[in-house]
């Protein structure tokens, strides 16, 4: 008797105390695939416990590809399920083809991503709708807001109170909030309330992940009534309902989906409107280990390669009908948005089958990309050369091609037919102007490198003769006295200092009134490589040891050196480049470890479940930093479809229940209080940066050491990074420091033609400046481009087309039309005009 009275005590204190207006919600699901986890058995238990608990409810987060495996190996169960899938007790709740993080890939991945995704399903299961984004993970970034609502979403929930081991949001506010966009866009959302805690004693969760009694009394507290707590199970678990069912459902719980708790649970609407910054994403993978690198910069690599292909085979396309497949185009997107899928950041080492974990399967999927679009923009610029026109020389051409909406001028270098190596070549603009150039031997192949200017989304074409004499190029390298490397050209005077391990002594920007941006420090250097060894328990720097200095071009057009040093006797060699008329300095970086040491904080032992962490605090690892002369800054970042001001003291932190958004994605800006001097770090990878007061932006190189799970992320080869510094005035949108990026990332494409017609082209040229097309691609014969105001104001730009158009139409994202568009000839041009707020997208359907 005893027992059953103490079991009736215990019972009663287990629930909320709370008044009859009061009610507890939850949303129970599934979250995985057949790439991370999806047992087929899944498929028929779902279909069984729905139809053994009819008051349970599913959001499901399921890689849409894994119905194509379902169909095939479990065709009963797959008919089964497709019979209830459009029931309203199931809401799919993110189609996103791979489950992306979303903050750590480019804004137009996360499109494809979701329109792929969508695509897929709608295969699958014809008539499904999509009200709202709900995941897991913590996959989030600021833009969705408007990516949401294109594609046709109501609702979005910003929780993920399960599987927080790589992040969380922010907490903040109540039942809903209005998400509010960098641009402006609104979407209903309930967010991670204030009152919900992590969970204590955890460091994956947070206090919603089983609607406890601390959770729903918290939030009783807070004047949320009707509180909503979730789960998204992995695929594969066999608990069936989560909180239990018929009358033993936790706390009285009653399970809803997010659809139905929105428009039958909630109030439906809400005056707290939250600006919701990238920051409020506090997300912490491996950054610095070797294996997220090598991830980031294979995705980076694709995703730019792709992007690229699409718009030139567009231009071809408008020239010379050149007719791209659309299952190229999605066998190339396919396998690099299954590199982008969240477990190949988080679980790397995880085994996706018998013959490969994730590292491998990546490397597969991007060099695929990578190999798809660079056939088909070969296809597309050999499709160029059918209008010839033999040069008078019979020499050849250039035909340079540039896949950005401004027009540039770049230095180029491309290999020559063995025929044409000679010091003796001039090369021609369309306009019969010499431009300069040089000819030199790279490993027994001659490179011609010279100085060209594109015209916006186009091309430029030079002509090659032979020359009697030979172009003089004076020498911009020279060495003083003590051994140190001074490079000047027309943009910069460079000093490296060979004592102190190549460290930028003095950085001298002539295009910027000659400000030195090199700071002067006791402390830290510009330049300087720095971390932690743990095993031998100090800071070990670059500067430690002096270093060689190798000249590798000096040309008048690039000027590059190679600094050969060591740290902690761990030979490295960096490569620096100024380019005539570039106010980008290119780094690049290799570290050739002789063997695996650690590198962090601490030696990490099994403890990694501890809220305490060795890979967390950045100043511990390996990082290149840069003392500047700017005093103290405020520091912009960009994110898909954003720039972010941070409002972070500082970027260190070194438990899971401290985390401070520290990602770079493409570039972080410093920028001085006054806005007069600003200095710009661009990365070829997503990873961490470093940054605070007394402390020089820097970014992150290598951590070696335990990480999530256990696993021991080593050193296993060389480390090999690249990276650029743009000095700059003012802002980071007066110095275009988006548009300098997006340069970087997609540099022009030159290649050599015997007979091409001699002409400059432009298909589509926007004023002012500020605008960046993400993607020109050709779509049942007419021609998709999109726009982003990356860095521009908000008022009306003329976009002029060089080809014909009949119609112009603005689309949603998934495929609704806005409004047609009103075309005006002006020459031999077609124009019109677009209005977009700051950081706001726009895709248009152009009819030819």
């Amino acid at each position: 008797m005893m027992k059953h009275i103490l079991f009736l005590i215990l019972g009663c204190y287990l629930l909320p105390i709370r008044s009859e207006a009061q009610k507890a919600y939850f949303v129970d699901g599934y979250h995985g695939g057949i790439y991370g986890h999806y047992p087929l058995w899944v498929t028929q238990f779902m279909v069984d416990n729905l139809a053994k608990h009819p008051e349970w409810k599913l959001g499901l987060e399921i890689e849409p590809e894994t119905w194509d495996s379902v169909r095939v190996q479990s065709p009963l169960d797959y008919a089964n399920f497709s019979r209830i899938a459009l029931d309203k007790r199931i809401e799919f709740t993110n189609p996103t083809y791979a489950q992306p993080y979303a903050y750590n890939i480019s804004g137009e991945s996360l499109i494809r991503q979701f329109e792929y995704g969508i695509k897929r399903l709608h295969e699958h299961f014809p008539g499904l709708t999509f009200s709202t984004y709900a995941v897991e993970e913590p996959c989030f970034t600021s833009s969705l807001p408007q990516l949401l609502k294109q594609f046709g979403f109501k609702y979005a929930v910003l929780k993920s109170p399960n599987t927080c081991w790589g992040g969380y949001t922010r907490a903040y506010g109540g039942q809903l909030v209005n998400w509010i966009g960098p641009e402006g866009s609104s979407i209903l959302t309930v967010p991670r309330y204030k009152s919900e805690a992590l969970e204590e004693k955890s460091t994956w969760q947070t206090t919603a992940w089983n609607n406890s009694t601390t959770f729903l009394q918290s939030s009783y507290a807070s004047g949320i009534n009707d509180p909503v707590g979730m789960c998204y199970q992995d695929a594969g678990w066999k608990n069936g309902p989560w909180l239990g069912y018929g009358d033993n459902i936790k706390n009285q719980s009653t399970y809803v989906t997010w659809k139905e708790y929105f428009e039958e649970i909630s109030a439906g609407k809400t005056d707290d409107n939250w600006r919701f910054s990238q920051e409020d994403v506090l997300v912490n993978l491996m950054w610095g280990s070797q294996a997220l690198q090598r991830i980031g910069q294979q995705v980076r690599n694709a995703e730019n390669m792709i992007v690229r292909s699409e718009k030139i085979s567009a231009m071809a396309n408008i020239d010379h009908q050149y007719k791209p497949t659309e299952d190229m185009f999605f066998d190339a997107w396919r396998t690099l948005m299954m590199a982008q899928h969240h477990d190949s950041w988080i679980v790397p080492y995880n085994q996706l089958n018998t013959k490969q974990n994730w590292i491998q399967a990546i490397k597969g999927w991007t060099d695929h990309t990578h190999a798809i679009a660079g056939q088909i923009a070969d296809q597309a610029i050999n499709g160029f050369s059918t209008v010839t026109k033999t040069g008078a020389s019979g020499l050849g051409f250039i035909r340079v091609y540039n896949s950005i909406a401004s027009a540039r001028s770049e230095v180029i270098s491309l290999p020559f037919p063995d025929s044409l190596a000679s010091d003796n070549i001039d090369i021609y603009n369309s306009k019969g102007e010499l431009v300069l150039s040089t000819m030199r031997l790279q490993d027994t192949v001659p490179v011609v490198t010279f100085q060209a200017t594109v015209p916006a989304m186009g091309y430029a074409t030079y002509q090659i003769r032979k020359s009697k004499t030979k172009q003089k190029n004076g020498k911009h390298v020279i060495f003083d006295y003590n051994g140190n490397c001074v490079l000047e050209n027309d943009q910069y005077k460079m000093v490296l200092d060979k004592s102190k391990g190549g460290i930028i002594k003095t950085l001298i920007a002539k295009h910027v009134g000659d400000k030195d941006f090199a700071g002067q420090d006791k402390i830290y250097d510009m330049g300087e490589i720095s971390g932690f060894f743990y095993e031998d328990q100090q800071f070990y720097s670059s500067k430690q040891t002096p270093v060689s200095i190798v000249v590798l071009e000096d040309n008048g057009l690039v000027t590059k050196v190679e600094v050969r040093g060591t740290i902690a006797t761990h030979p490295f060699s960096q490569i620096i480049t100024l380019e005539a008329g570039q106010n980008r300095i290119d780094f690049d970086l290799t570290i050739d470890w002789k063997n695996n040491v650690g590198i962090g904080e601490y030696k990490q032992g099994s403890n990694w479940t501890d809220n305490r962490r060795a890979y967390t605090d950045d100043r511990y690892k390996l990082k290149v930093m840069f003392l500047n002369s700017l005093g103290k800054t405020k520091l912009f970042k960009n994110a898909p479809f954003d720039v972010c001001e941070s409002i972070l003291d500082n970027t260190f932190f070194g438990q899971w229940d401290s985390i401070k958004h520290n990602v770079i994605l493409n570039w972080v800006d410093i920028n001085q209080q006054d806005e007069a001097y600003g200095l710009a770090l661009l990365s070829d990878h997503t990873t961490s940066y470093l940054h605070g007061e007394n402390y020089p932006l820097s970014l992150t190189v290598q951590y070696s050491g335990i990480g999530l799970w256990g696993m021991d992320y080593k050193i296993n080869g060389p480390t090999k990074m690249k990276y650029a510094l743009i000095p700059h005035r003012g802002k980071w949108d007066d110095a275009q420091v988006a548009s300098q990026s997006t340069y970087w990332n997609e540099p022009l494409v030159a290649m050599y033609q015997p007979a091409v017609a001699l002409q400059d082209h432009s298909f589509v040229k926007i004023s002012g400046s500020g605008y960046e097309v993400t993607t020109m691609k050709v779509v049942d014969g007419d021609i998709l481009l999109r726009l982003f105001n990356a860095e521009g104001d908000a008022s009306p730009k003329m976009i002029a087309l060089g080809f014909p158009a009949t119609a112009v139409t603005e689309v949603l994202l998934n495929g609704d039309q806005v409004q047609d568009l009103s075309l005006t000839k002006i020459g031999l041009e077609q124009t019109f005009t677009v209005q977009l707020p700051r950081y706001g997208i726009k895709t248009l359907r152009i009819t030819k």
